[in-house]
């Protein structure tokens, strides 16, 4: 399988303390990678450092071959790598429909309600009712739905890097999730990298575990590698 995007020895200090101690982190494409560890551990970090809104201190971070370590977050955005955090993931003061509108690519402006029912109503139906609302009056669940619709609808998307994707979520919603985001990668080829606390359920064949523990990698292998 072809890498994608990778750290290379990636080093990421928060002042005097360090959240990556030279990280290795290949991820392939059209695979699903789950990056494990408590609280922590530097997995969210990592998301940041091959996003690009965290700088690194050392090492690089290569994409396609090319080092994009100096590379903008908004810049890597531009060419295709989708990021969903954990917090603040979605745009309080604009509507529901507008939110979607900023992530349908090439969505007009006229256009908005009917680019979010035909685009969201598949992974998310309970957000169809609430298109009208502003994203800050929604509950922890429908925030968190609005903000994976990010992912979710990114089909251009050839990196898509996702911070604890059930978050707020009822399990059958969750479930949901994760199919949509396997999706992305068993059929759109995307490389889906997945922040957890524990491995999720139902992972599509060929994916992969990164487990972090203060800042290194721990263990790599399969799923099942870890039962």
């Amino acid at each position: 399988m072809s890498i994608e995007i990778a750290l290379r020895a990636a080093r990421v200090r928060y002042g005097p303390l360090e959240a990556l101690h030279g990280l290795d982190l290949p991820v392939p494409a059209g695979t699903v990678t789950v990056l494990l560890g408590r609280n922590g551990s530097g997995r969210t970090t990592a998301l940041r450092a091959l996003a690009g809104t965290v700088r690194l201190s050392a090492g690089t971070v290569v994409w396609r071959g090319a080092d994009v370590t100096r590379l903008s977050a908004h810049e890597r955005a531009r060419r295709g790598l989708c990021l969903v955090p954990d917090l603040e993931a979605v745009y309080a003061g604009l509507t529901v429909a507008e939110n979607l509108a900023l992530t349908a690519p090439g969505a007009a402006p006229g256009a908005v309600s009917g680019t979010a029912r035909g685009a969201v109503a598949p992974p998310y139906p309970e957000l169809l009712p609430l298109l009208s609302r502003t994203a800050g009056t929604l509950s922890g669940g429908e925030r968190r739905m609005l903000a994976l619709s990010r992912a979710l609808l990114a089909v251009r998307a050839r990196v898509v890097l996702v911070d604890e994707p059930s978050l707020g979520l009822a399990p059958p919603v969750a479930a949901r999730t994760y199919r949509g985001l396997a999706a992305l990668a068993v059929e759109g080829g995307a490389a889906v990298v997945l922040a957890e606390q524990r491995v999720p359920e139902g992972l599509p064949p060929g994916s992969l575990v990164h487990e972090l523990r203060r800042g290194s990698l721990a263990f790599s292998g399969e799923p099942a590698e870890l039962s």
